[in-house]
């Protein structure tokens, strides 16, 4: 019982629906039924024969027909109707499912002499929009049914031919289901009776209220499927992945959700380089982190975390040997090999001192941060002993950056609080000589990013902001300041103490780099426009090479030390994540694992197209559309546009937090365009966001979607919605008092007074030192009040829904609290919804499917006319 509880509580989550009593009869007062959808055509597996089993008939323990019942002879979930796989039974025969069509409405099933058989019924549903709906499913003998493989109901008696209640009335089992837009699949399992004297038949309709029936979910043999929610959110992920030094093994590290729970499981799946061959899983019931391979061997380590602590864990696949290095450390961070292979560094925090009960003397703006007191060192653990030592201590944090190529030095860095100008601190970078442990400070500065050794161990390749080293990696014209979040790419010369910036004339933003000592060759993951690339860089001609990947973006890398081999995993627009496998030097691609595979089986996705347009400076402003699955040129759709409009662009991943496919699906056309600011598009596109605050995104905003609208028939123009959050949310909030093209708005964690959110987000003054360099409210009143939606509210007309984590440290919530409480003393149109102990972004399972189904329900009210499912979400009473 309990378990048919958990998995009801999972289905409710999932898909939307509710359940009432299993065999309700019509209540008084009750909306009125249409005419009944009868499911004519069905697939049909069996029956099969389930004999009984041996003295089934003993006493009180006997065995009958309704055990065959909860009896599973397989996991329903697994169950995929219309696919041609064969079913084979315990008695080795075999099965396969067949289209079956019920001109007489009902299904005849044939019994199998003195013994129970089994028999598999199932049909899709296609649902279209939100809709309440009635399943009734009728036979005088036994069945279960279950929903997208959950159960949600049952009947566990014989209907006998001389009772005395209406036949209908046991025969039947009536579902209260509440069906969201998307694809159900109903599996029917019923188990004849021997002793039953009533043919073996079955039938099923739906009913559904008046007001929804000009669009009811139809019954349908259609495997083919759309993007939905609980693809999005379950089903196993690659989260990580690295490869052997000598790059002929691949580990993937899988990431699974484990609903109701908003608990994950991870585990580890490798796989041989040469051929893509799965050689072994490791799975232990317990969270994995990322495994860091040693410098030689297939030899590796990886922690675990219990509550108790973390446990950091030596492996090696040839021998089998298996061993705790370090065991119950708490805190314990990340962990690096040297490159002599016998020392682990580590990282340990230290919790911070409070001060006296009941207060908090803020030293500086830093330690409004949650754990800003605490403090990182690193420690040395010696192989295989076990031996360890500690390398750092004081003031400040240490943060590892990397060994020098012969593991004799070790770089590292700190980070120092100066409010005597933008960014309001500065690094200080060392080298440390690990036999002396003594520390040599060899640069400090601003805007720093990352520093790694090159292969010869005497220049690093540093990265940060372009004014990391003064002018010498600023190339924007003169009135305009550099976006410092475009990061470019630095080769420091630790003898001159010198820097050569090596992407002044690289448009796309560097995100992570790695020099390798196998070709000499410098690997940029960048930001590329809209999209995440690999580019190699050859030093010593100073050139940059494309390097095609397969996919649009590239999520997650690891290059091996000693072969030029790479794995990683990647996304398009319309291409659920793999990993792949890159040779290169031949550059040449593998497949090497598709997690999603199963569960994206049969799924149909919309076309994905790019789409631009010239703003009033003759510039191009990219963008692209996303079709709804089905699309028809005649028909006249919603619209949902969405930007996010900061420092970066909304690239052309798949899924997030923000799932454009999962909007198309639930039948919008979704137009997303990427307004001036963005990095990836040169410093000069980039340093537009610098003291602008809004005034040419939401002009680009504007003038595209009128723009879109005009060049696409298709789209109904009094039906267009918008979305953004955090920068997004702002431009949410700040395009409403400028426009009244939109019907609809969302604004997630978005910024209504840029000057409280500047003082009070934690990270406000930090970020501003870049998007308002030297701006402050005393200064430039232009920028705090003329471009803060608060002090235009009056200007707002449109729908607006304000979502906002109760616990956002980045954006407080007081910046969607201002605006609620402005436009409501207004009188106008506005839903706050507080998504309760959540901060910047809604991560935690649960929460997060309640906060996206919010937001479909708010645009399926004022986009498609169809206030019920958001009424259903949040009654009035």
């Amino acid at each position: 019982m309990k378990k048919c509880a958990i998995k009801l509580l999972i289905m409710i989550i999932l898909t939307g629906f509710s359940v009432g009593s299993p065999q309700q009869a019509d209540v008084p007062g009750t909306k009125i039924e249409v005419e009944k959808k009868f499911i004519t055509s069905w697939f049909l597996l069996g029956p099969i024969p389930s004999p009984f089993p041996i003295f089934h008939a003993d006493g009180k323990k006997a065995y009958t027909s309704a055990d065959a019942l909860k009896f599973q002879e397989m996991d329903p979930e697994r169950l995929k109707p219309g696919t041609d796989k064969a079913i084979t039974w315990p008695d080795g025969t075999q099965s396969s499912w067949e289209k079956r069509d019920t001109a007489d409405k009902s299904l005849a099933l044939t019994k199998s002499g003195e013994n129970p058989s089994v028999a598999y019924m199932a049909t899709y549903l296609d649902v279209k929009r939100w809709t309440p709906v009635k399943l009734v499913i009728e036979s005088p003998c036994m069945f279960q049914v279950f929903l997208n493989g959950l159960g949600i109901g049952s009947k566990t008696k014989v209907t006998e031919t001389g009772s005395t209640a209406e036949p209908e009335d046991e025969n039947r089992l009536s579902i209260d289901l509440k069906l969201e837009t998307g694809k159900y699949l109903v599996l029917v399992k019923a188990v004849s009776d021997p002793g039953a004297e009533k043919p073996w038949t079955v039938r099923g309709w739906l009913s559904c209220d008046a007001k929804f029936a000009s669009n009811p979910p139809i019954p349908s043999l259609s495997y083919e499927a759309h993007m939905s929610l609980g693809r999005l959110l379950d089903g196993p992920k690659a989260s990580d992945v690295s490869i052997s030094p000598d790059g002929k093994l691949a580990a993937v590290t899988i990431r699974q959700s484990q609903p109701p729970s908003d608990d994950s499981e991870s585990w580890i799946e490798f796989f041989e380089t040469e051929n893509g061959k799965h050689l072994q899983t490791f799975r232990g019931g317990t969270n994995i982190s990322r495994i860091q391979w040693a410098p030689e061997g297939h030899r590796f380590s990886y922690t675990t975390r219990e509550k108790s602590g973390s446990t950091l864990w030596f492996m090696d696949l040839q021998t089998g040997e298996n061993k705790p290095i370090l065991e119950d450390i708490q805190e314990l961070g990340f962990h690096s090999w040297s490159p002599r292979g016998d020392t682990i560094v580590y990282s340990v925090t230290e919790k911070g001192k409070e001060d006296r009960e009941g207060t908090k003397r803020f030293r500086n703006l830093a330690d409004r941060q949650p754990g800003w007191r605490d403090r990182s060192y690193l420690f040395e653990v010696r192989l295989p002993d076990g031996v360890s030592r500690r390398l750092t201590a004081g003031e400040l944090s240490t943060n590892f950056n990397g060994f020098s190529p012969d593991g004799k030095k070790l770089l590292f860095n700190r980070t120092l609080i100066d409010y005597s100008e933008r960014p309001f601190s500065k690094t200080e970078l060392y080298e440390l000589e690990m036999e002396s442990l003594e520390a040599e400070k060899i640069w400090e500065g601003r805007w720093f990013r990352s520093a790694q050794y090159g292969p010869e161990g005497r220049n690093l390749l540093i990265l940060g902001g372009p004014s990391t080293f003064g002018s010498t990696g600023v190339n924007v014209p003169k009135d305009l300041t550099p976006n410092e979040y475009d990061t470019q790419a630095f080769l420091f010369d630790t003898e001159t103490k010198t820097a050569e910036c090596l992407t002044l004339d690289f448009d796309p933003s560097v995100e992570r780099a790695v020099w390798s000592g196998t070709d000499n060759s410098i690997y940029f993951e960048t930001t590329d426009r809209s999209y995440s690339r690999l580019y190699a860089y050859e030093p010593v001609r100073k050139t940059f090479e494309l390097i095609d990947c397969g996919v649009e973006v590239i999520e997650r890398i690891d290059f091996a030390k000693n072969s030029p081999m790479a794995v990683y995993t990647g996304s398009s627009a319309a291409d659920p994540p793999k990993v792949y496998l890159i040779h290169l030097e031949k550059k040449k691609l593998l497949l090497l694992d598709d997690p999603g595979e199963e569960d994206y089986a049969g799924v149909r996705f919309g076309k994905v197209e790019r789409w631009t347009f010239k703003n009033k400076k003759g510039v191009d402003i990219e963008g692209r559309i996303y079709y709804p699955p089905g699309f028809d040129p005649d028909e006249r759709y919603p619209c949902i546009v969405y930007y996010y409009g900061g420092t970066s662009p909304v690239i052309r991943d798949f899924g997030g937090r923000y799932p454009k496919n999962l909007w198309a699906a639930q039948g919008y056309v979704v137009y997303v365009l990427q307004p001036g600011g963005a990095t990836g598009f040169g410093q000069a596109f980039s340093a537009l966001h610098v003291n602008d605050w809004g005034t040419i995104v939401a002009d680009e905003i504007i003038l595209g979607t009128k723009k879109f609208l005009e060049s696409h028939p298709f789209v109904d123009p009094e039906r267009v919605g918008c979305i953004g959050a955090s920068f997004g949310g702002f431009m949410t909030m700040l395009l409403q008092t400028r426009t009244d093209i939109f019907a609809a708005e969302v604004a997630h964690a978005g910024i209504s007074s840029i000057s409280s959110y500047r003082g009070e987000g934690f990270w406000g003054y930090a970020y501003s030192a870049a998007a308002t360099a030297d701006s402050f409210p005393w200064n430039r009143e232009d920028i705090y009040v003329d471009q803060s939606p608060l002090f235009a509210a009056d200007k707002i007309v449109t729908p607006l829904l304000l979502l906002h984590g109760s616990r956002d440290t980045n954006v407080p919530p007081g910046e969607s609290t201002q605006l609620f409480t402005a436009l409501k003393l207004l009188g106008r149109e506005v839903e706050y919804i507080q998504i309760l102990d959540q901060d910047h972004h809604i991560m935690t399972y649960n929460k997060r499917i309640v906060w996206t189904k919010t937001i479909m329900a708010w645009f399926d009210r004022w986009l498609k006319g169809q206030p019920e499912w958001w009424q259903d979400l949040y009654p009035d009473s």
